[in-house]
């Protein structure tokens, strides 16, 4: 499943089961087909991130185990705590992929938070929960490097 800054727009699209967004001559922007689109792909997302918290809890439970070998017990804890930080950052995005369907929802979906300008199907594609236009997102970047530097 794509994470983080990387996630392909092929992946996302191929888990929702939907071809690439082809737009048509005159269509209004953000207009039902687009939404519908959208909301198709994020939902899809959701639903595979909420069957791998599944997976987990149950594969912990089946797994667990009290092994008498600090070593063992050592590298079960630590295989526990890498997929226990791994669902904490899928959490994170299920409640960014929420607060996604809810701007669709509101009709408020594919416009920039910062400047109001359209986000763009394409980059909307890569990246469904993306919430500031190419411009405003690179010079939040831009910002974020020189404060940490």
């Amino acid at each position: 499943m794509p994470q983080g800054k990387a996630a392909s727009s092929l992946g996302i699209l191929s888990l929702a089961g939907v071809e690439p967004y082809q737009t048509k001559p005159g269509e209004e922007y953000m207009g039902l087909p687009q939404l519908e689109h959208f909301r198709k792909i994020l939902e899809a997302w959701r639903n595979q991130l909420r069957e791998e918290v599944d997976r987990t809890v149950t594969h912990m439970k089946d797994e667990a185990a009290n092994f008498p070998d600090p070593v063992d017990r050592a590298a079960q804890e630590e295989e526990f705590s890498l997929e226990l930080r791994t669902r904490d950052r899928e959490r994170k995005l299920i409640k960014k992929i929420e607060k996604t369907l809810q701007a669709i929802e509101e009709d408020d979906f594919g416009f920039c938070d910062q400047c109001g300008v359209e986000i763009g199907i394409r980059r909307l594609e890569a990246r469904p929960t993306a919430d500031l236009c190419i411009d405003c997102k690179t010079l939040a970047e831009i910002k974020e490097k020189q404060l940490a530097g």
